[in-house]
């Protein structure tokens, strides 16, 4: 029996000017850029790195990061849309023949990881930077910049979860919704938050529930890969199919992409144990 719902009815757009369009999405999808540009300042500061460093960095992560979005989403969920359309792969956003705003397309998460692990690794091979020294910074910052993504979602009203009877489920009334179901980008949203405050404590405190850890190098990309995979690989489970071909499937999609990186995280961590490198040691 249904009790209480959340009739869930925002406008998308913050702000429309001709075929300028916007939305919630945009503007927490750059602020996530610069809640990261600001706290990679402070720890660039803080380790008397200079700040140039961090202004080449972040050219090259914005860039492999949005490339890698648009790609992920083009190639692991709609390949055969796409490769019949290819200019589309380069426009965000699809317009009617008469030119007219129909709407974004779409952009995955797991294409954006691994865009950023392939920036990192260009930069670091660039400029002679440790990559394990830079994955360790950035697996502090990626989570926060994912749950305001996740908001944007929310305001989207996209990617939400099944149908749920629990007092918190929200009726996505734009999209034709008269029942409620999960909110899955707030569950995703909270577990992002809390992985970010997780990894801030240890990097500025090494320790975490009054427990101390001795940080080696490695350690804090390998808890971050295995958390937030994890994590979304459970929440999958309660999410609506993203595309057609994923109903019948065991695993969908976005649980099929987490499982590297998962084992990923747990090859870094026994790395991470076995060459015992102290977590501050020289970037370079």
């Amino acid at each position: 029996m249904q009790f209480l719902s959340i009739t869930w009815n925002i406008n998308p757009e913050l702000i429309t000017i001709g075929p300028i369009h916007l939305r919630y999405y945009g503007l927490l999808f750059v602020s996530g850029f610069i809640l990261s540009y600001w706290l990679f300042t402070r720890m660039f500061k803080r380790e008397d790195i200079p700040l140039a460093v961090l202004e080449k960095l972040t050219v090259i992560v914005a860039v492999a990061t949005f490339v890698g979005l648009r790609l992920g989403h083009c190639f692991f969920y709609q390949p055969d849309y796409f490769l019949a359309h290819p200019l589309e792969i380069v426009l965000p956003v699809r317009f009617s023949p008469n030119f007219e705003f129909i709407g974004y397309q779409g952009l995955a998460s797991h294409g954006g990881a691994i865009g950023i692990l392939l920036g990192l690794w260009y930069f670091c091979r660039k400029y002679k930077k440790n990559y394990m020294w830079i994955l360790d910074r950035i697996a502090i910052v990626i989570p926060l910049a994912g749950c305001l993504v996740r908001l944007g979602n929310l305001m989207n009203s996209e990617i939400y979860g099944n149908v749920t009877n629990l007092p918190w489920g929200f009726i996505f009334v734009r999209e034709g919704e008269t029942l409620p179901h999960h909110p899955t980008q707030i569950y995703e949203a909270l577990s992002y938050l809390a992985l970010f405050f997780i990894l801030n404590r240890l990097y500025y405190r090494s320790s975490l529930f009054g427990i101390r850890f001795t940080l080696k190098r490695g350690m804090l990309i390998g808890i971050f890969l295995i958390i937030l995979f994890t994590a979304r690989f459970l929440i999958e489970f309660i999410k609506e199919p993203q595309v057609g071909f994923e109903e019948n499937m065991l695993f969908n999609m976005g649980q099929l992409l987490s499982i590297p990186f998962i084992v990923g995280g747990v090859v870094i961590m026994w790395w991470s144990a076995k060459q015992n490198v102290p977590f501050n040691k020289n970037n370079s």
